[in-house]
């Protein structure tokens, strides 16, 4: 089981691998962004040898507020997510669908993203369900050629339960529909508002304990990453309950012969 560096938000990407290591997750999965230790692969390395829990996936900065993290040109940011992993021995880059602003990178994505697995054959590129988003009373999708990437098939999948939520969608049936590409998940929950939560998982109506149930029998043989929010803990000993509990639920219902743990 890996713990997302998003889910110790607002502390800092060092924070995450202290209370991976305190709370007994198997490994890290660093959300990159504006915190520098995130963009280094010395400082990295560095973090993990010294807590023990190794960095096992990599989340390129795709969010909207990292469209600057490296370049503003996003396909240098892609290669260089993959460097990252890469140095770090890390099998898998989580991929946001492209914004639909970005056009020439939503409109080459398919071509970009396979010369990139040609430079990089190790590494999966997994690509990210996503959701609408509601603006002006208006339910809108920001993402080319939408929030299911499923409908444009690509080779492997980061399926995040949160998302499904936000898009109220069963994550089972996304899970279905990805198929045997599904090569990562982010555990997390919601309750279906439309909006996106990262609720510790057994606190929405995602089928959490369901999907991990079923992944041994989908062949599942990638990775499981915590991403949930914490924000509003009330102190650092909150943050680790919350973290804590997650683990628990996910050991709890994950098969242990269905997750890779490197």
């Amino acid at each position: 089981m890996l713990l997302s560096s998003s889910s110790v938000f607002p502390e800092p990407t060092a924070a995450a691998f202290e209370m991976a290591a305190t709370v007994g997750y198997d490994g890290v999965e660093v959300m990159v962004w504006t915190d520098a230790v995130s963009q280094d692969a010395g400082a990295l390395k560095g973090l993990a040898d010294h807590y023990g829990v190794p960095v096992l996936s990599v989340h390129a900065p795709c969010l909207l507020v990292t469209q600057r993290v490296w370049s503003p040109d996003p396909w240098e940011r892609l290669a260089k997510a993959a460097q990252l992993a890469e140095t770090l021995g890390a099998p898998t880059v989580v991929v946001h669908p492209p914004f639909t602003w970005q056009r020439d990178y939503a409109r080459n994505f398919r071509q970009g993203l396979d010369d990139v697995q040609r430079r990089h054959p190790e590494i999966r590129f997994a690509i990210e369900n996503m959701y609408p988003v509601k603006m002006a009373g208006r339910n809108f999708v920001p993402y080319a050629p939408g929030w299911d990437p499923t409908l444009a098939g690509y080779d492997a999948y980061t399926l995040d339960l949160s998302h499904c939520a936000a898009a109220r969608t069963d994550s089972l049936a996304m899970a279905d529909k990805m198929g045997a590409h599904l090569a990562h998940v982010h555990l997390g929950d919601g309750t279906g508002e439309g909006r996106d939560e990262h609720l510790v998982p057994g606190r929405g109506t995602q089928p959490c304990a369901e999907l991990l149930s079923s992944l041994a029998g989908r062949g599942f043989t990638g990775s499981v990453a915590v991403e949930v929010a914490t924000r509003k803990a009330a102190s650092r000993a909150v943050r680790e309950a919350d973290l804590r509990e997650a683990l628990d639920f996910a050991r709890r219902h994950l098969p242990a012969q269905a997750v890779t743990p490197a």
